[in-house]
């Protein structure tokens, strides 16, 4: 299943939290002393102002997206094969009243109706096709918001202990090019946010 939509999205929006970040901070100068004694009080567990995640890493290792991305597949899975009974009906339905034809087992007027019930049936197969498309791009849509909200709901709870101002995503391609390891909190945000869904899923079997 493609992700491309999700991680642009996740980009865009830390590509311009850095610039707001890089801009402000550009235009303040004080000395060392001050700065050490600012960042201490914003973040007193003294691991920078800066983490980053690697948002391939993490949704390689995200159990939410494997489950909703299975759900979709099932989805997919399901229409295809009601499309596919429809176009099979549809194909014998046509090779059948070819047949008649070619041995003259109906009438004129007798074709013109087959052949006007198997255009309609044809355009419903087509009409099927479009809305099945459109029902699971839907699908699609709305799975990756809720992945990008579980994220930042998550990060939320996870910088109430660590107290970075900002958490960027590091992807290969991104406009963030590089930073040290020790910024890295990727195996960390697997750790949790895999926790978190599994009470999340535990308390859901529970109320069944």
């Amino acid at each position: 299943m493609k992700r491309v939509n999700l991680i642009i999205n996740v980009v865009l929006i830390i590509a311009v939290g850095v610039l707001f970040f890089l801009h402000f901070t550009g235009k303040e100068k004080t000395n060392p002393e001050q700065t050490e004694s600012k960042l201490a009080e914003k973040n007193p567990t003294g691991k920078g102002e800066i983490a980053y995640i690697n948002i391939d890493t993490l949704m390689n290792n995200m159990d939410i997206f494997f489950d909703m991305r299975d759900d979709l597949v099932e989805k997919q899975k399901s229409s295809e094969a009601e499309l596919n009974s429809r176009s099979k009906s549809f194909e014998k339905e046509a090779i059948d009243f070819q047949e008649k034809v070619r041995k003259g087992l109906v009438t004129r007027s007798g074709a013109r109706e087959i052949e006007q019930e198997l255009y309609l049936e044809q355009q419903n197969i087509i009409t099927l096709k479009d809305k099945l498309s459109l029902e699971l791009a839907d699908e699609e849509q709305v799975m990756n918001r809720k992945l990008i909200y579980f994220i930042i709901d998550y990060l939320k709870e996870y910088n109430k202990e660590n107290n970075y101002q900002f958490i960027v995503s590091n992807s290969l391609g991104g406009p963030f090019l590089y930073a040290t390891d020790k910024m890295d909190i990727t195996n960390d945000v697997i750790e949790g946010i895999n926790a978190k869904y599994a009470e999340e899923r535990k308390s859901k079997t529970k109320d069944k």
